[in-house]
């Protein structure tokens, strides 16, 4: 399958979410989570455990892990090219269901405006 096109969701405020979580991690970290990006860029719906997993209503998370700590960034499928990063967080047990809930409803805004909600690097 060849490669997709990941995107990253924007707020209308051009708020990037994923960007500004990252921004929070350490360099290493940010560089271990932006290899699975490129994995997902790589293998698309073909991704799986135990770098990727379906959490529930389109909404998967891509698999982190460094140093004890869990990374998750929670993404879905525009059609079959291109996944959408929406949210990212640190795990502990399970992710949260409010994490999972804000990600639908990125999805929902995403899939109403694709263009409006598409970052675009300035």
């Amino acid at each position: 399958m060849p490669q997709i096109q990941v995107v990253f969701y924007q707020e209308d405020a051009r708020i990037v979410p994923v960007l500004d979580w990252l921004d929070t991690l350490s360099l290493k970290a940010q560089d271990k989570c932006l290899v699975k990006v490129e994995r997902l860029k790589e293998l698309g719906h073909e991704l799986r455990r135990p770098e990727a997993d379906l959490l529930r209503d389109g909404i998967y998370e891509l698999r982190i892990g460094l140093q004890r700590m869990n990374y998750r960034i929670l993404y879905f499928f525009h059609g079959r090219t291109a996944a959408v990063l929406a949210h990212g967080l640190v795990k502990e047990r399970v992710v949260p269901s409010r994490a999972i809930e804000e990600a639908v409803k990125r999805k929902r805004k995403f899939e109403q405006d694709p263009i409006q909600h598409t970052y675009q690097e300035a």
